[in-house]
């Protein structure tokens, strides 16, 4: 029977149905049973595979649009959707394309150029727009499911929708929730079933799961309109419906990291990364795709604590660099299919070339963006590189500082606070940024600030700046006075990732990272005296920051005096436009270093 995909999703987003999706059945995955003198020796089996991919992030072509060159790194990782679905094939013809299901955890339509561009350059949603590459490569490849990502909300709702309608498979989340209804804003699941050579079908239920963590990131865009309960509770709740609905496999597209912790502290009432926990908590799964994360989970076996049965876990590593694969080994008794068996493994996209069928689809849209980054915007009076960015005070993200700030003095300016002094916040996204000597392009400025992020203005005080300064310092290693200092060691610690350390710009200061966490903060001054405790400032940070990204201190519950809409990345492209050139010799200088003791590490 044809499914109309319209009226499902219509319906869906008010019931929770499912859809039905029928396979062929192929006799190698099959296992009839012995019959010896009118006695069964052994019972019918059937085998399928579930592959699964995540973190996609706008990724078709394994190309980095910031670089201008193919996409290449330390372990020689290769990504994109046009490596998977050569994967795909090799997969589908190997088990037989009805024993296999395709299906994603998240994060599709922001992360490089390319989705950039069809979201707002020429976007998707504008009348008898475009259908966004990411749409076109996933339907050709033959998706069957995916799972919204908290970077889904990024551009605001009505680009996802319009991308929802573009996809001709369902996005699932059963926990992003009209606001007003508190009934699913998305298809809860999808049922799938699976032909086999003995009369009754394997009946697959994929439930999608999303991050609860959309309600502070994107607070614009769906405060009001969306709510995102718990992984936990609405697994809870749809799983066992799902059984009810005769649902023989239950797999869990989640797009939520296994480790049980969150970035947000108080901030957030529901655990970010709570995929091992809804494992272990809640009976009637089998198997689930993480994702969320960005680490590389093959296999992952989680016991849960009602059943006694195992689940397992694994997260394919971002961007299409890998496809994981569940094979399921399903034995007939009593009546019903049951897992009888299920296994994981990750195959690496770096070991196939790229499908020519997804090259051609789309190398007209690839063309489109490359001629789009290299656009010249200005020029630079000298080389700005971010390799030391993470421990040193270096001149291309005092630039970011420095059109922050310029940005929120002139928004300020007939305002009550255009007296007060203006700090600024930018973190290391790259440590590969490049802005050279002579033409600057658009992509040397959006390779410099990676992320989708807006800015905003707060109302600090030097109290809380000394704490949050504090705070950030946890980002380094101790070491002591005497120790051999490795700059490939000196940060991350705790696995804070770059991005969550932050240089202020505006105050000096050093960091003594011979000291414990905690106390590193030294000779904090503003304008050459020491900073005092009542002193207040206007703060530029970006709203991830300021939503309680990173668990800042302070900076969350601090007065909102200016935002904008516009992406800081947009910000900084204009800036330069409309000064035409850029010197590092009229912004750039040491405001923070590291020390030991008070002798500079550098």
């Amino acid at each position: 029977m044809a499914l109309n995909r319209r009226k499902f999703l219509k319906k869906s987003a008010v019931t929770g149905a499912g859809v039905a999706i029928a396979g062929s059945a192929v006799a190698p995955n099959a296992q009839a049973a012995e019959v010896t003198g009118g006695k069964e020796k052994a019972p019918k089996r059937y085998r399928f595979t579930v592959m699964g991919t995540t973190d996609l992030h706008g990724n078709v072509f394994n190309w980095d649009y910031f670089t201008d060159k193919e996409f290449d790194d330390k372990a020689h990782n290769d990504v994109g959707l046009a490596k998977i679905s050569t994967l795909v094939n090799q997969v589908r013809k190997e088990k037989g394309r009805g024993n296999t299901l395709l299906i994603d955890a998240g994060d599709t339509i922001q992360g490089t150029q390319l989705s950039y561009y069809y979201a707002k350059v020429d976007p998707i949603t504008a009348k008898g727009g475009p259908v966004h590459p990411m749409a076109q490569a996933m339907n050709a490849i033959d998706y069957d499911a995916a799972a919204l990502g908290n970077h889904e909300f990024n551009y605001g709702i009505p680009v996802l929708r319009k991308f929802q309608e573009q996809c001709r498979f369902p996005l699932l989340g059963a926990n992003a929730l009209d606001a007003k209804t508190l009934r699913p804003a998305f298809p809860p699941f999808s049922m799938h079933r699976l032909r086999t050579p003995f009369g009754r079908d394997v009946r697959v239920a994929v439930l999608g799961l999303t991050n609860p963590g959309i309600a502070i990131w994107d607070k614009a865009n769906v405060q009001g309109k969306m709510t995102f309960p718990g992984l936990e509770e609405q697994a809870a709740k749809w799983v066992p419906k799902l059984r009810s609905m005769g649902a023989d496999v239950v797999i869990v597209s989640a797009h939520s990291g296994s480790s049980g912790t969150s970035s947000y502290g108080d901030q957030l009432p529901y655990i970010e990364n709570a995929a091992g926990l809804v494992a272990e908590q809640v009976p009637g799964i089998d198997a689930i795709l993480v994702g969320h994360a960005h680490t590389e989970i093959p296999e992952y076996f989680v016991t849960n604590k009602k059943t006694g049965k195992q689940v397992v876990l694994s997260e394919p590593l971002k961007w299409g660099q890998r496809l994981t694969l569940f094979d399921f080994e399903m034995v007939w008794s009593r009546g019903c299919w049951s897992v009888e068996k299920v296994g994981s493994q990750v195959l690496n996209s770096n070991a196939v070339d790229e499908d020519p069928k997804i090259v051609k689809l789309l190398s007209d849209e690839h063309a489109k963006v490359v001629t789009y980054v290299n656009q010249v915007i200005g020029t630079n009076a000298a080389e700005m590189r971010s390799e030391e960015a993470p421990y040193k005070d270096v001149p291309i993200i005092d630039l970011i500082n420095h059109i922050q700030a310029d940005t929120v003095k002139q928004a300020l300016a007939s305002s009550e606070y255009a007296s007060l002094p203006v700090l600024s916040q930018a973190a290391a996204f790259s440590r590969t940024a490049v802005i050279p000597a002579g033409n600057v392009t658009i992509r040397d400025v959006a390779g410099l600030y990676v992320f989708e992020n807006t800015l905003e203005a707060r109302l600090m005080t030097g109290a809380q700046m000394k704490a949050y300064l504090e705070f950030s310092a946890n980002y380094f290693t101790q070491t002591a006075p005497d120790a051999v200092v490795d700059p490939a060691k000196l940060t991350n610690a705790n696995g804070t990732p770059d991005y969550n350390y932050d240089a202020v710009s505006g105050l000096s200061y050093e960091i003594d990272i011979a000291q414990p966490a905690g106390s590193r903060i030294k000779n904090v001054r503003f304008e050459g005296a020491p900073l005092a405790d009542d002193q207040k400032f206007v703060f530029a940070v970006n709203n991830y920051r300021a939503n309680g990204g990173g668990n800042f201190p302070h900076v969350a519950a601090a007065p909102m005096l200016w935002s904008n809409s516009d992406e800081i990345r947009n910000t900084m492209i204009a800036w330069v436009k409309a000064k035409g050139s850029i010197d590092p010799a009229a912004f750039a200088s040491v405001d923070w270093k590291l020390t030991r003791n008070g002798t500079p590490v550098f």
